[in-house]
């Protein structure tokens, strides 16, 4: 009987070596996977912050700007190259409820007022 249960002793002892030898590698495994995946996320970090500078100087209003003038060939507007463009809906609406008002006797103008 002390040897079965020398043996069973024996045997949990060397199971529960060999787990604490599996978690221990399993463990080393894992911080070292973490530590490449923090170095990872600096590289990262560091990246987007490069991008983001260099994506706000491509932004500025200067050099939006500038590219306009270049390569579109657009220009600021001035009062003597701007055409007014009257809505001929509204225009056509009013001179209707006009003639409308006329057609009718005893109708006023402001009765037949139509709001755009």
């Amino acid at each position: 009987m002390n040897g079965r249960l020398l043996t069973v002793l024996v045997l949990a002892l060397l199971g529960s070596s060999l787990v604490l030898v599996h978690t221990s590698y399993e463990s080393r495994r894992l911080f070292a996977e973490l530590d490449r995946a923090r170095v990872d996320q600096r590289k990262l970090n560091a990246e987007f912050k490069r991008l983001d500078a260099e994506a706000q100087a491509q932004a500025t209003h200067l050099r939006v700007e500038k590219l306009a003038r270049e390569k579109l060939r657009m220009r600021t507007a001035t009062p003597a190259v701007t055409e007014r463009v009257e809505d001929t809906l509204v225009i056509a609406t009013t001179a209707t409820a006009t003639v409308t008002a006329q057609a009718r006797p005893g109708t006023t103008l402001a009765s037949t007022k139509v709001q755009p």
